[in-house]
């Protein structure tokens, strides 16, 4: 019996993170500023000047996996093709928040 309700509470737990959207963890405000200061040269409004396929937008965030905090916040502290790095010229916490930022116009549609 225990079995059973183990495995119902953790079905139950799977299936309520499955459908929820990213969490947002850092302080969105602040994100708006550094995304403003730092990344809005190439992808203003969520747009993408360097490579119009891979914008900010959510279908295109979704396509190419990288609808979550985590990984957002590995591009932008790693950097890729014409992206530099940001862990250096950000801290964790201003990449955190951008990333949350990211995320939070991702899902208004960039409005």
């Amino acid at each position: 019996m225990k079995k059973i309700i183990s495995l119902i509470l953790l079905l139950t737990t799977f299936l309520s993170f499955s459908f929820t959207s990213p969490a947002l963890a850092g302080d969105v405000g602040n994100g708006a500023a550094i995304f403003s200061a730092n990344c809005a040269a190439c992808h203003m409004g969520g747009r993408n000047v360097v490579n119009a396929a891979k914008t900010l937008q959510k279908e295109d965030l979704e396509k190419y996996d990288m609808y979550s905090l985590e990984k957002i916040i590995y591009q932008v502290n790693k950097g890729k093709a014409a992206m530099p790095a940001f862990l250096g010229r950000l801290d964790e916490q201003q990449i955190e928040d951008v990333a949350s930022y990211v995320l939070a116009q991702a899902e208004k549609g960039w409005k």
